[in-house]
This record gives C-alpha cells, structure tokens and sequence, in this order.
C-alpha cells in the first residue's frame, strides 16, 4: 500500500476510536490458509543450467524459499529432461511431463509416489505429420477433471514458428489421449504456454518467441479462440524470458515464476487484481542462476505449525535468546533483554495475546496489553490500534512457517507473501526472505510462557 493512502488510514484509525469509543477488538475472520495441524506445501520441478537430463525436486511452504528434496531426482533412460510439469493425479501419484529433445516429435511421462523417485512411464509420440520440434509440455487440469497436456509445436526447419496445442487424457491410467486440438489464438510463435482457470475464464500466458516477452490472453473455452489483452512488457517482466508458470498463493493473490534465460536469472511477482499489474519481479532466493523452467504444484498436506489463541505469550529470539520482541514506548518493535529482574513495565512490553489473524482466522495476529497490534508498517514493525480497515487487517495478519530451531517458528506477512519479521540491529522489521543461515536465525522465534 502507498503512503498517500496509508497516512489516510492513519487519520481516519483515531476517528474510527473514537467513534467505536476506544481499541477496536476484532471478530473472527475468514480463512484461507490451511486449518491448524496441514500446511501449504509448494513443489518445484527443474532441470539447470547445468543438466539439461537431470530434474531437480524442490520444496517449500511460502513458494519463495525452495529446499532441495533431491538432485538429480530422475534421470530418463534417453533424451533429455526440459521444462518439467508436474501435477499429482486423482490416483495418488505424482506424474511429470518433459520435453525430450531438442528436435523431434514426442514428450516424456513419468511417475512418482513421493515426488523425490521417478519411475520412467513412456514418451508419446504427438500424431501430426511433420513435427520438427515439441516443446514445453505443460499439465492443465479443467474444472470438469479433466487432464490435459498443453504443448507447443511447429513444423518449421528452425525453431520457429510455433503454435499451442492441448491433448487430453481419454483414461485415468494417462496412456491413451486425444488427437491434438490447436489453441486458436495464440500464435503463430509463441511458445511455453501455460494456462489457469478462474471462474469460468481461461488464463493464458505464453512467450511470444519473436519479441521474447511473456504475453497474455484469455478465452472462454480451453481451446480458444483467445483474444491478447497484454503485449511487450506489460507486466513489467523484462525481456528474453520465458517457461511462466503460475500458482495461487494462500491470501488469494497469484504468483508467477519464469526463466530470465539470456541474464541467467529466475524471477518471481505477484499479481491481487485478476493479472492486471504485477510486483516488481524478485529473484527465486538460492535457486536464480541455476534453475532453468520450472512448474510448481500446490498441496496441502498434514503437518505446519500451530500457536496456541487467545492465549497470552512472549518471543524470544532464537539467535538471541536472551532477548524477545517487545513494544518499546516509541510505538515500534524491538528485540530487547528482558530476565526475572527486569521491571513489571518491561516484562508487560514483551507479552502479547495471540489472536486468530485479523485478515485469515488460520494465521496470527499479536495483540498487547493495550489492545494494539503489532503490524508493519512501510515494513517496519509497530504497534497500532485497529482502524477496521481490511488495509490494517492484513498488516497485522502473519502465517506461521516453520523456524530454523526445533520448535521455533517464522511469522510471514499476510499481504507480502516472501517477508518475514525479524530483527535487525535489534529492530523488528519485514523483510524478504534470504536464503542465508543469517536471515534464516533472524526471522526464527520461540513462543514461550509470558513474561507478564
């Protein structure tokens, strides 16, 4: 949010107290992210920069830090392993698709229970006559359950010219589709393209192999036609990029991850207003520079953590444990030493009650004892009462994630999905995720029985 329209919120939050006739208390929110004992979890699937017959299998709970599970995860018995997409089936397994080769006619399929050990299914041959190049498979699964594989193609001599195309599964065993159905619209040239539907809309984005933009296109059918609505640099992605594939965050917002190809980097951006505009793109902490095209999968899956509500308690600093967050006098958070000596002020600063979230009852809020909450605010943190608005709802609203000591946890911005509080030179502030030991021993905290 901008400051012209925060410094508005402001002066009306007083108003608003004053009409209310003191500390607006919250009532219950809806509820997104997943439920107390399950968790997001995100898997990426990548080949490298350095591979191009090797996948690699990541994981994470925010979509932004990535943990390699295995690599090289597969490794099929010939041919290469670009641009893998996976999904995981009404059956139970997790199936990829992948480009084969540079050239030629076919796409591979692969299997796994785990996402980490693949079994080799088969490649399939596309049936039109004449097919030079066959790239960039991609899973598309309609809401009627339907499986498809959205995939580019061209009959040309060079790596030109391409067009999309869609093959749907005709049996759940995925071994026997559809002749291949052209997604009128989209082309001729362009390639990687990957699809979402919201509502009763299909989501297009696909790079425009010829001006090397990633571009974007809706229809109301799968297979089209579907108009361009966005072309160039639109989105603000650059150029020379390509391989977007997108996933819905837990606040609602999408995200987009795509290959920066010729700087040899892997970007990210989020979009909360149906793809119109997008943030400014962000770099794949630890994985840009070496991941090349990669899809991700969201599940939710039994596990995360849970804070106890509606219960008092403090924070200690897991890299600093002699310190724990607090509320200093000027308003703004801190990590500072309290200890059984320490005043009844002091010990009062550092304990807060634990709310459901303001903006998502599965997340957090942090309430002190004179009923303001801990927000962020130009990222830094702070302690304001409540002005009702959904603005400061989601600013006080964090999702647990886990820390990087046993036990501890990580609190992740509502509405900046990639930052954490944590402090720095004792401040408390929202940063975005590194991929560092550092970063990871700042943002941790341990909740632990009240000081007051």
């Amino acid at each position: 949010m901008n400051r012209t329209v925060r410094k508005l919120l402001a002066l009306l939050g007083p108003l608003l107290l004053v009409l209310l006739g003191g500390a607006v208390f919250e009532g219950t929110a809806s509820a997104a992210a997943p439920p107390a004992g399950q968790a997001t979890r995100y898997t990426m699937t990548a080949f490298t920069n350095s591979s191009e017959s090797n996948l690699y299998v990541y994981d994470s709970p925010d979509a932004t830090g990535f943990a390699l599970q295995k690599g090289p995860a597969y490794t099929p018995p010939s041919g290469l392993i670009r641009d893998p997409s996976i999904f995981k089936h009404t059956d139970g397994y997790y199936y990829l698709t992948y480009t084969t080769n540079w050239t030629g006619n076919t796409i591979g399929f692969a299997r796994s229970t785990d996402r980490v050990n693949w079994t080799f299914l088969y490649n399939y041959t596309i049936p039109i006559s004449g097919l030079t190049r066959t790239w960039a498979p991609e899973w598309f699964i309609d809401t009627d359950g339907s499986v498809n594989v959205i995939v580019s193609l061209t009959a040309a001599s060079t790596a030109t010219h391409f067009t999309a195309y869609k093959i749907t599964a005709t049996n759940a065993a995925l071994t026997t589709w559809s002749a291949p159905t052209q997604l009128s619209g989209i082309g001729p040239n362009y390639i990687d393209t990957f699809i979402v539907k919201v509502g009763s809309t299909y989501h297009a984005f696909t790079k425009n192999e010829t001006t090397k933009y990633i571009e974007y296109a809706t229809a109301s059918s799968l297979t089209g036609p579907y108009t361009l609505r966005k072309t160039g640099d639109w989105a603000g992605f650059g150029d020379w990029v390509e391989g977007p594939a997108l996933v819905q965050l837990d606040n609602g917002g999408w995200r987009i991850h795509y290959d920066g190809y010729r700087a040899g980097k892997y970007w990210y951006s989020d979009s909360y207003d149906n793809f119109a505009t997008w943030s400014a793109p962000t770099e794949v902490p630890g994985l840009s520079g070496f991941i090349r095209h990669a899809t991700v999968l969201k599940e939710t899956v039994p596990g995360g953590v849970t804070l106890p509500t509606n219960a008092t308690r403090s924070l200690r600093s897991v890299n600093y444990p002699d310190r724990y967050a607090v509320a200093r006098s000027d308003s703004l958070g801190y990590i500072d030493p309290v200890s059984t000596s320490s005043s009844a002020a002091v010990k009062q600063s550092a304990t807060f009650t634990v709310v459901p979230g303001l903006a998502d009852a599965n997340c957090y809020s942090f309430r002190d004892s004179s009923g303001r909450y801990l927000r962020h605010w130009d990222f830094r943190v702070r302690f304001d009462s409540s002005n009702g608005t959904d603005t400061f709802k989601k600013d006080a609203t964090y999702c647990a994630r886990p820390g990087s000591a046993s036990g501890s946890v990580r609190l992740e911005s509502y509405n900046y999905p990639g930052r954490y509080i944590r402090h720095y030179n004792y401040s408390l502030r929202v940063d975005p995720y590194q991929n560092t030991d550092t970063f990871r021993a700042d943002s941790s905290f341990t909740v632990v029985s009240p000081w007051a």
